[in-house]
């Protein structure tokens, strides 16, 4: 799955209103970046490399995994596949819209 293709995904998973209630970025690095702003009304899904709430630092082949759910959150984690920075507790709001 290509960036666009995870974009397009995560905003139908957003909706209007995630509750996320914070702004969210997977960071891919090279391959660019997903921004779940969940402050804004619509809730909106850009590939705008702006500051966030929180940052995850993925490569795009484990945020695939991640969303489709054959990487365990926790796991991946503990095991050095993404990395955190930022407030923790957005992090752990990302279930709802996983």
């Amino acid at each position: 799955m290509d960036l666009p293709a995870i974009t397009e995904a995560f905003r139908s998973r957003m909706g209007e209103d995630s509750g996320l209630n914070a702004t969210l970025k997977f960071d891919c690095g090279d391959d660019g970046v997903v921004v779940l702003d969940g402050r804004s009304s619509p809730n909106r899904v850009t590939n705008d490399d702006i500051e966030a709430d929180c940052t995850i630092r993925i490569s795009r082949e484990n945020l695939v995994a991640l969303m489709t759910g054959k990487m365990d959150p926790t796991m991946g984690f503990m095991t050095g596949k993404f990395k955190v920075s930022g407030e923790m507790g957005v992090a752990l709001k990302l279930q709802k819209v996983m």
